[in-house]
């Protein structure tokens, strides 16, 4: 009886796993009928780059009818060679994506950057020389156009609809292999990367190398939700990690391009940093929210609005800024000239402001250089670590500040944060409180004041360029 009940058993799980798998199998995403729609408005974009070289071209010790000259002539790079053109053609690959049937096109800046010739292929074998109308760095979005008709268009999603875990799928040429298909998922959400403060980027482990950059990122429903813009790597190859340019962004870098050839953003002049719970607690913040402005532009829409150093940028437009990183990207979206309301705190309760967005430049802004010239070190280490000395008449004239204190050596606590030799002291802040530094003397009998253990926060500068740091007071040193 049961030998009998163990053969039915078998019987039964042998009957079953064909319908388990059957179910695995139709449980998993079908990206066929994706491809075949979509595939077509997925182009190939290829630059030349004339690239002039002015080394001069070296002698061999051999006559062109000796056979040691072919020998050597092989191993010297192609603009090095005798007899060969001082210039020479570097070739790259990218993808894009055709958004309108009359030939406008999208794909990354980095693309296209200094190309001096860019060709378009379609699937169909179709080759077409195409023309920039735009592109813009900050974003990494450029606008390309080919003279053309008829042509198919990719459809466009709403990328705040994606979900963390959704399935997407993008279609490139990486290393030159027209129209691969890969896929993978939603990794992340709004993600912000170093030097990247106007895009907030997908993230998807989706396989993206070298060619893919500027092709469209899918959703499942065959709608463009971004653009393959760059990958993290150590190796140069995939690892796991890449990064979309939301499309919405996208396209209204695009439009502006398309209609005034260049992007303007709005800006207010300021320069902020992350809130942390240190901070936080300096400020008297209930909690870790905002943008902490650690410097105001002289004159520029902030300072004209009565922001000042120290205030903490919690609402822009009647929008929470919940990270620092939010504000970038909400302000430089804001067309410049408008009038809108902020919300910042400042010595522990909120104040209401009103600011006129400007324009961003285009060019950087230059920097100038601190000096120590003339500085006279106190001799003593207070107890955050610091060796401060006063700021002479010179240095304050040379720096254009009324007052501060210069970093002379750092130990302890300092050591352990990035303050360094040479950094200026503006400011020490404590429960919302913000005290400007005019002496060693006073900042010693500032620091007397604050309990062992406790965290002091000030304002640094360095450069033309100033951020708090939060610091915990040990005791250490003679005050």
């Amino acid at each position: 009886m049961r030998s009998l009940m163990r053969c039915f058993a078998v019987l039964l799980f042998l009957s079953l796993a064909p319908l388990a798998s059957a179910q695995a199998v139709k449980g998993l995403p079908d990206f066929t009928e994706l491809v075949e729609r979509q595939g077509p408005a997925v182009v190939n974009v290829s630059t030349t780059q004339v690239v002039r070289s002015n080394r001069a071209t070296p002698q061999l010790p051999f006559d062109e009818d000796d056979p040691m000259f072919d020998f050597f002539r092989r191993f010297m790079p192609p603009e090095a060679r005798p007899n060969t053109p001082r210039e020479f053609e570097n070739r790259s690959l990218g993808s894009g994506f055709i958004i309108s049937a009359d030939g406008y096109i999208l794909t990354n800046a980095h693309v296209v950057d200094s190309a001096d010739e860019i060709s378009v292929k379609l699937t169909d074998k179709r080759e077409y020389k195409a023309k920039v109308i735009g592109a813009d760095k900050r974003t990494d979005v450029a606008l390309l156009k080919i003279d053309a008709t008829g042509l198919p268009t990719v459809r466009l999603g709403d990328p705040s609809q994606l979900k963390v875990g959704e399935w997407v799928v993008a279609i490139g040429s990486p290393f030159g292999f027209d129209n691969t298909v890969t896929a993978g998922i939603v990794s992340a959400k709004g993600r912000s990367l170093p030097q990247e403060n106007y895009v907030p980027f997908i993230q998807t482990d989706v396989a993206i190398n070298p060619g893919n950059s500027g092709g469209p990122l899918f959703n499942m429903r065959g709608e463009v939700v971004g653009v393959n813009s760059q990958i993290y790597s150590r190796s140069g190859g995939f690892m796991g990690i890449s990064f979309a340019i939301p499309i919405d962004v996208a396209m209204d870098v695009q439009g502006q391009l398309r209609q005034f050839g260049k992007v303007n953003r709005g800006r207010i002049g300021v320069v902020i940093q992350e809130v942390t719970k240190e901070l936080a607690d300096s400020f008297g913040l209930p909690r870790t929210s905002g943008a902490l402005v650690n410097a105001v532009e002289p004159n520029g829409p902030a300072d004209k609005a009565g922001i000042l150093p120290g205030d903490v940028i919690l609402r822009f437009d009647g929008k929470p800024v919940s990270n620092s990183i939010d504000l970038p990207r909400v302000v430089a979206s804001t067309k410049p000239g408008t009038r809108v309301p902020i919300q910042v705190w400042r010595k522990g309760t909120t104040r209401d402001l009103v600011v006129a967005i400007g324009e961003m430049p285009d060019e950087g802004q230059s920097t100038r250089k601190e000096s120590r010239k003339g500085a006279k070190p106190e001799r003593a280490f207070n107890k955050l670590g610091l060796l401060v000395s006063d700021l002479t008449a010179d240095q304050k004239r040379e720096l254009r500040v009324p007052s501060g204190l210069v970093v002379d050596d750092v130990r302890g606590p300092a050591a352990r944060s990035e303050l360094r030799p040479g950094d200026l002291l503006l400011a020490i802040i404590d429960r919302g409180t913000t005290t400007e530094l005019r002496s060693v003397e006073q900042f010693n009998r500032l620091l007397a004041q604050v309990e062992k253990n406790a965290n002091v926060t000030l304002l640094v500068r360095r450069g033309d360029i100033q951020t708090f740091v939060t610091l915990k007071a040990n005791g250490a040193g003679k005050e």
